[in-house]
């Protein structure tokens, strides 16, 4: 394709969920209408996303403006190699959701299918602006509109007080972001007037490393929010229980990218002379995410906060990648800064793929047993075969075993910390084993997580009796699945391949990329010498372990079986009381690491008629900080609200003092 063809495609796209977000209003109630007549067109779109986001990482950069915006100021944009691997990230993970959803939506819902559909596709339509913008302006009315967007998806039950509350917070920690970003933006404002709105003039301007330091920090606070870095993450867990499952695969899998995108943007691109320093509070930031969320995924209850403070763990890991990457950038080591930003960009589309499906895996245990609870669930496998077999690839993937695509970016991104040699600064030699160290405590972690969410939810005996009605999912719902299944199989047994794109990505942003030594077998981004990773190799030897111990299991020993009721433990009967509970599960990393948690447990006494057992664990940073800033600011308002008596006379004698005050001051 003809290099300037492909922003008018991209454009294209986005006017196509623009006018299929409008045409939901036709029938704004049928069901029909909008599940198999437009999420299928927007599937359409999304695969035609992806295919311009992929062609235009091999394109040189196409900038375009269009007669629409402020006066003197027209919207510029432009699609390059960074905004292109996002854009295919938002298309490929955006088919799968979008086909799910088609099958996923039902009528009584909350919010009419009409009306959700047009949330929906409007919110596509806003991330892709947000990655083609190439403006202050034009980003910020893109951001606002992503936001927006997604508030109103949160809300769709919005007859639930919960909910509202979720959605506020969400809303309230969106716009706190969007202030940081839009101060950022005036940082590195250097022309005179609005022309220094355009990203191109603030590549020119050349900010001192003060104000440099200052638009960083900005940008760290506006796209941390959005992100859910720690400790700006206390809408996420709120945020994803309440939306619909598709919208919170579609806001965890791809909207936190576009914090990762405009990180990226404003450091490498904007800034181009990044400062080594500003890696390290970077990366302990990210290590500390991806330990606080680990920790406090391994003791949640509910299947669906577990997967967002997930989601938070995967977002340190990411911004930890970046860190990583300035600091290296910012020393002159050019081959280990294109090794985190590729571990850290490999993260970012394997997360897309992996935490997508299992958020729309639970959404499918949701409408089939309409529980959320994991102390309800269980023995779902034999019932709904095909969200557990999905599920399954999902979940060992985001555990990061080979050979699916969670272990790949793991693996580059701990060769970037363990190969790296003496950097000329001693306090950050002393951070590189701890920062090792912490990765694989958390991926070990995230392991125990995800035996946890899956064995609880899909094995065992099904907790309660109405479980035992359990139906799988549709055939819609199926198909994207399988899609996401299928993409998280795909980038871990061919990583070479995906290296070769990411690396058009390192060039633009660093000035050199990987130039890996591999094929699209074998993968050696450093050197074959130092390291080397084959996942067909890794694929056929598990296929062929299997394989030998299933033929000496049936065909050895098969003459030898004998069958018995098991022992359980001198138990006489088993029951589904007795196997594991997720707050077995979760005791002992609550006792180990009982700093991190506010924990309160209600045990049952020897003379209760009605024993209960319960344990609720809360998140310090909502508890110590968040909720007395928040009745420090509603005394605040209430004191200012006492001026509003309601008499004129009042409001007049406020009126004259402050013109007194006025002409006092310019007076002198």
């Amino acid at each position: 394709m003809d290099p300037s063809l492909l922003l008018p495609c991209a454009l294209g796209v986005a006017a196509a969920w623009m006018l299929i977000a409008v045409a939901g209003l036709i029938a704004p109630l049928s069901t029909r209408w909008v599940a198999h007549g437009l999420f299928p067109l927007g599937v359409v779109g999304s695969l035609v996303m992806a295919a311009v986001g992929l062609a235009a990482v091999f394109s040189p950069p196409v900038t375009a403006q269009l007669p629409v915006g402020l006066p003197g100021l027209p919207v510029h944009l432009r699609l390059d190699a960074l905004s292109g691997f996002f854009l295919l990230l938002l298309g490929a993970a955006s088919a799968g959701i979008s086909t799910f959803a088609a099958g996923y939506f039902r009528a009584g819902e909350g919010t009419p299918p009409g009306l959700l559909g047009l949330q929906y596709h409007v919110f596509l339509a806003a991330m892709s602006l947000v990655l083609l913008a190439a403006d202050a302006y034009t980003f910020m009315l893109a951001w606002e509109v992503m936001a927006l967007s997604s508030y109103f998806l949160v809300v769709s039950q919005h007859r639930i007080p919960e909910i509202r509350s979720a959605g506020f917070v969400y809303l309230l920690l969106a716009h706190l972001g969007a202030i940081a970003l839009l101060l950022c933006f005036g940082v590195m404002m250097q022309a005179g007037g609005i022309a220094g709105l355009t990203f191109d003039a603030m590549r020119q301007a050349r900010l001192t490393p003060a104000w440099a330091s200052v638009a960083f920090a900005l940008a760290v606070i506006g796209f941390g929010a959005k992100a859910g870095l720690v400790p700006l993450h206390i809408w996420l867990p709120e945020a994803h229980p309440a939306a619909p499952s598709p919208v919170s695969g579609l806001m965890s899998g791809v909207m936190l990218k576009t914090a990762l995108y405009g990180l990226l943007r404003v450091s490498f691109d904007l800034l181009h002379a990044p400062l080594w320093w500003w890696g390290v509070p970077l990366l302990l930031l990210g290590l500390f995410s991806a330990l606080y969320g680990v920790l406090f995924a391994a003791v949640q209850t509910d299947m669906k906060r577990l997967l967002a403070y997930s989601s938070i763990e995967n977002i340190g890991i990411a911004f930890a990648a970046l860190g990583l990457a300035l600091v290296f950038h910012g020393v002159g080591m050019g081959l280990l800064a294109a090794l985190a930003l590729a571990a850290m960009l490999y993260h970012a589309l394997n997360h897309a793929f992996f935490k997508s499906l299992l958020f729309l895996a639970t959404g499918s245990v949701l409408h089939a047993t309409r529980q959320r609870s994991l102390g309800h669930l269980g023995g779902l496998l034999r019932r709904m075969p095909w969200v557990g077999w999905t599920a399954l690839i999902g979940t060992l993937a985001i555990a990061g075993l080979p050979p699916l695509n969670g272990f790949v970016a793991e693996w580059l991104l701990l060769q970037a910390f363990l190969f790296s040699p003496r950097i000329p600064q001693p306090f950050f030699n002393m951070l590189i084993p701890l920062g090792a160290a912490l990765l694989v405590l958390t991926a070990a972690l995230a392991g125990y997580v995800m035996v946890k969410f899956y064995g609880v939810i899909f094995l065992g005996r099904p907790r309660e009796a109405a479980l035992e009605q359990a139906h799988d999912a549709g055939r819609l719902e199926r198909a994207g699945l399988v899609w996401l299944a299928a993409g998280c199989v795909a980038l871990g047994l061919f990583p070479g391949l995906l290296l070769q794109v990411i690396d058009r990505v390192d060039l633009l942003l660093l000035g050199g990329g990987l130039a890996p030594d591999a094929s699209w077998t074998w993968l050696a981004p450093v050197s074959a010498h130092r390291a080397s990773y084959n996942p067909m190799v890794v694929s056929l030897v598990g296929l062929l372990v299997i394989g030998v111990t299933v033929l000496v299991t049936h065909r050895v020993y098969s003459g030898r079986t004998r069958r018995a009721d098991p022992w359980d433990c001198g138990a006489p009967g088993l029951t589904a009381r007795m196997q594991d509970s997720a707050e077995g599960l979760g005791q002992p990393i609550r006792r180990v690491f009982s700093p991190f948690f506010l924990s309160h447990v209600e045990l049952p006494r020897p003379d209760d008629a009605a024993p209960r057992y319960r344990v609720a664990v809360a998140d310090r940073f909502q508890a110590q900080f968040y909720r007395p800033l928040a009745g420090a600011v509603l005394w605040m308002a209430q004191q200012v609200g006492r001026i509003q008596q309601g008499r004129i006379s009042a409001y007049l004698l406020y009126s004259f003092v402050t013109l007194l005050v006025l002409l006092m001051v310019v007076v002198r």
